[in-house]
């Protein structure tokens, strides 16, 4: 097959779909490995390092598409990558399409079949491609945070970690996945004061026995009112897969945060899990609402992307390695985690969080392809 990487257009993303090292993996197999000149380069894979692995160098993104069927990228595609995108090719990617019509109506209209990276589960509740991304951003959340708190940064001026006989600050964490308990972990070892909410009984006796530290407490409507409005740093890390992020923090609730407080909104992505919460990006990563900064980063982990592009394809490969050899309908009837992982297929959205989100029709995705459930 030929399989197409390209460079990332979203601003200050830095990670690439496939290394040197996943190059030669396929083209060992006898696949065609075309990468867009550049593509590396944010992750300090060079050109040479691609082209010495068996992959050819694309002038640019055009022939990429041109010449590739498999396409690989980081991140969910801008207009001129989408605008681009054919029946033929097959797309693996994050989408994140639930808080996203515009791109889901797109890639509906280009017949392309689209596979998300999100959405590829291998037993209820596991999402092998979107866990490392969620550590990444979990562990960063707090640095995050940390930053954003001092004063000349727009934050109220207060140490996370406090010092001897000043209390140190208080951290909300809404969630217990993967991505909150990895920012629970970071911010008590920072020696904050680590409050975790989230409805699951099992996840917060897990979360309590790996973290002693921490406060693990049941979320409900008082629980995160009365949470919230003490927080110095708030870490909204809500995952429902596939749909868009449940509001679970209102306006008003935000306007009862004391000033200089800080939000950091790793659900952004789908959409946002605080109500005030809209995506920003590296360069430009905060906005102050009702005097509380907001760190709505839509790639947190693009600001580490040697470790996030290592962390990524090490769970994307076997995968693409799958697509390539077998092609997208026996590699989804053989892996049912990647069938679930398509969100839409011959023009049809076929994840129906995805569907009922962005008002599509749903098609189950067996009644287009055979695929594996």
């Amino acid at each position: 097959m030929d399989v197409g990487v390209l460079k990332e257009i979203k601003p200050d993303e830095f990670r690439v779909s496939l290394t040197p090292a996943g190059a030669r993996e396929l083209t060992s197999r006898g696949h065609t490995v075309l990468v867009e000149t550049g593509a590396g380069e944010g992750s300090a894979f060079s050109d040479d390092a691609y082209q010495a692995a068996g992959a050819v160098i694309a002038r640019d993104a055009e022939q990429v598409f041109a010449e590739s069927v498999l396409l690989l990228k980081v991140k969910e595609p801008l207009e001129p990558e989408y605008l681009r995108l054919r029946p033929h090719h097959i797309l693996f990617t994050y989408l994140h399409l639930a808080p996203n019509p515009t791109l889901t109506r797109g890639l509906v209209e280009s017949g392309a079949a689209c596979i998300a990276y999100e959405t590829v589960e291998t037993e209820p509740g596991v999402l092998p491609l979107l866990a490392p991304m969620s550590e990444v951003a979990g562990r960063l959340a707090p640095h995050a945070g940390a930053y954003f708190l001092e004063r000349m940064n727009g934050g109220k001026g207060k140490l996370l970690a406090g010092v001897t006989g000043v209390q140190a600050a208080r951290v909300v964490i809404l969630g217990a996945g993967i991505a909150g308990t990895n920012a629970a972990l970071i911010a008590s070892g920072m020696r904050a004061h680590v409050t975790l909410l989230d409805l699951r009984v099992d996840r917060l006796r897990e979360a309590e026995r790996d973290l002693p530290r921490i406060e693990a407490l049941m979320s409900n409507q008082l629980a995160v009112e009365e949470h919230v409005t003490k927080a110095d740093l708030l870490i909204g890390a809500v995952l429902v897969p596939g749909a868009r992020a449940p509001r679970i923090v209102s306006e008003e609730l935000v306007a009862a945060m004391q000033p200089g407080s800080v939000i950091v909104d790793i659900s952004i992505d789908q959409g946002g899990c605080v109500a005030t919460s809209r995506m920003t990006t590296h360069s430009e990563p905060t906005y102050i609402t009702h005097g509380v900064v907001h760190y709505c980063v839509g790639n947190m982990p693009g600001a580490v992307p040697i470790t996030s592009t290592l962390a990524l394809t090490n769970a994307t490969l076997p995968y693409i390695v799958a697509l390539a050899d077998q092609g997208l309908t026996e590699a989804t009837r053989d892996n049912p985690a990647l069938a679930r992982g398509v969100n839409v297929v011959e023009g049809k959205v076929t994840n129906r969080e995805v569907a009922e989100a962005t008002g599509n029709p749903y098609f189950p995705a067996e009644s287009i392809l055979p695929i594996g459930y």
